[in-house]
């Protein structure tokens, strides 16, 4: 096993050799968070670059997952995700319900509570939403990635799941060069 961030790595790159996975969000082609280096073995064909529209990017997802993608939703923090929450907890999570069973999307999100290292962005982008978003999801997994030994596995699960959920990990942005 190795480091928080060698994990990760590890599980991009694993996710990135799957044919049916797209990497999907900001700074996902270009750089400009801590979780894009994470991405840098991945095929550039693989990866859409988004620009700041979170709810719109969330509703991508869906259609990707209902046209036979996995997609990898990427929200560098927390704070960008609370913005998709409407598709994520009025349609992504009720999808299968209301569609009584006609429709299942699997998407994976991928999200960080902010680092405060080495420069603390403030309180804008450094919350934790995970207990929150567990209560208002049923459909979707939320899974707060605190080890370096949870996260592979955490992945390979959120792929290779067939119990019709999708699944939200939570990353620790601070210990991607601590751990």
């Amino acid at each position: 096993m190795g480091s928080y961030y060698n994990e990760l790595k590890r599980s991009m790159d694993w996710l990135g050799s799957k044919s049916d996975t797209v990497f999907i969000g900001q700074a996902v082609v270009d750089p400009g968070t801590g979780m894009s280096n994470t991405l840098s073995d991945v095929s550039l064909e693989k990866r859409i670059e988004m620009p700041v529209f979170e709810e719109t990017q969330m509703g991508i997802s869906i259609g990707l997952s209902l046209n036979n993608s996995i997609p990898i939703s990427i929200f560098p923090r927390w704070d960008f995700l609370v913005l998709a929450t409407n598709q994520l907890v009025n349609h992504l999570n009720r999808l299968k319900e209301y569609s009584i069973g006609q429709f299942v999307p699997k998407v994976i999100i991928r999200t960080a509570i902010g680092s405060r290292k080495p420069l603390d962005p403030q309180p804008q982008h450094r919350n934790d939403y995970t207990e929150a978003f567990k209560l208002m999801l049923d459909n979707i997994e939320v899974i707060k990635l605190e080890e370096p030994e949870q996260i592979f596995p955490a992945y390979k699960r959120a792929y290779e799941r067939t119990d019709g959920k999708s699944t939200l990990l939570v990353e620790i942005a601070d210990y991607y060069n601590e751990r």
